[in-house]
């Protein structure tokens, strides 16, 4: 799977969270942009971690702070 379709994918799950209606872009920002509260990010990071069968440690959701760098993690994880 390349990187597009990790992107495309995690489009789909957050689609729900989304409330706002926020255009996603790599520079989107969780907590600026998208204004997810720590259960928020919990209930997001479930989602993608079911949908990809990978784990992302709490260290490495502590660095993700934009939409690209998800998608390049969860890229990353699929590809070890």
């Amino acid at each position: 799977m390349d990187r597009a379709e990790v992107d495309e994918r995690i489009r789909k799950l957050i689609e729900p969270f989304n409330k706002k209606g926020v255009t996603i872009a790599d520079g989107t920002t969780f907590a600026g942009d998208l204004e997810f509260d720590s259960l928020t990010v919990m209930d997001f990071v479930a989602a993608i971690e079911d949908e990809f069968d990978i784990i992302i440690s709490m260290n490495q959701q502590a660095e993700i702070e934009t939409w690209g760098q998800l998608v390049d993690a969860v890229f990353r994880l699929q590809n070890t």
